[in-house]
């Protein structure tokens, strides 16, 4: 009787998963942190008293909002003495990864990125407004607070996100734009790619500390961004092929060196050209695109 009821709740469980990852990885921007709090969710799941809860996928969401809140804060304390910048790790949408996405708002590296900066509350909010569409009486019951406070929340975030980002350009616009960057960085091409870079550019790589051909610090502007690209153009592209690949929803880059992964570009582009490059070269982090 036991192993049937266990048997009933894994079922139950594996049903509302994939949005249960959708939820933790948009709030801690980490496939191996949301596989850890999915972990945590099963077993409070299996030893909950599972008959008196009237809707489960509404119990397990709750879970796994609250355990992303509170591991949202040690999160975000570990990002301030990430060696280098830190991006979020990337996830292969190509391959349709457990994102249970019935949106895919609150997915690209870019929103992942401006995400870090909003109060974990209030990033539980929006990401459960934007990506699974949920009713704000059920937010405000989800993040404790009131219905008023929960929209609050939302509008705050989608407010902060405005301000920060620039409209992006159109997916096949993007990807020209990428397909460009990569041959021109390929080429050691300085003015070709002054020519694509957006004044403000910045450019990040996570190398974690471990690639030593990650920049430490985020480069600005787009001449000095350019030169540095240029600078390391002759070394770093020997060997390496640059194959396209989907991340987070978008059109990317994968970078294979000696048969293995090596990294994986995404940028993101407005009307005034690219204005953020992502190297994403930690190996640590590269799990789920290789």
């Amino acid at each position: 009787m036991e192993d049937t009821a266990l048997d009933e709740a894994a079922e139950v469980f594996a049903q509302v998963r994939p949005r249960l990852f959708g939820i933790a990885y948009r709030m801690l921007g980490s496939v191996s942190d949301a596989e850890d709090l999915l972990q945590e969710v099963w077993l409070r799941w299996q030893t909950a008293d599972r008959a008196a809860v009237q809707n489960p996928s509404a119990y397990l969401a709750t879970a796994t909002t609250r355990l992303a809140i509170n591991a949202t804060k040690t999160a975000y304390a570990r990002h301030e003495t990430y060696t280098g910048p830190w991006l979020p790790e990337p996830v292969d949408t190509s391959a349709d990864p457990q994102l249970g996405a019935e949106r895919a708002a609150a997915l690209e590296l870019a929103v992942l990125l401006l995400l870090e900066k909003l109060p974990p509350t209030e990033r539980a909010a929006y990401v459960l407004r934007e990506a699974f569409d949920y009713p704000y009486n059920q937010i405000a019951e989800i993040v404790q607070t009131s219905e008023v406070t929960a929209r609050q929340y939302v509008s705050r975030a989608r407010k902060h996100l405005a301000a920060e980002r620039r409209t992006p350009v159109a997916p096949a616009e993007q990807r020209r734009l990428l397909d460009a960057f990569i041959a021109a960085a390929q080429a050691g091409d300085l003015s070709a790619l002054e020519r694509l870079f957006a004044d403000d550019v910045v450019s990040y790589a996570d190398g974690g500390g471990v690639t030593r051909q990650a920049a430490r610090v985020p480069l600005h502007g787009a001449t000095t961004v350019a030169k540095v690209i240029k600078a390391f153009a002759a070394n770093f592209w020997t060997d390496m092929k640059a194959r396209p690949t989907v991340i987070n929803g978008q059109y990317a880059v994968r970078l294979e060196q000696d048969g293995g992964l090596f990294g994986v570009v995404a940028i993101e582009a407005s009307a005034t050209g690219i204005n953020q490059i992502m190297w994403m070269v930690n190996p640590h982090k590269l799990t789920a695109v290789a």
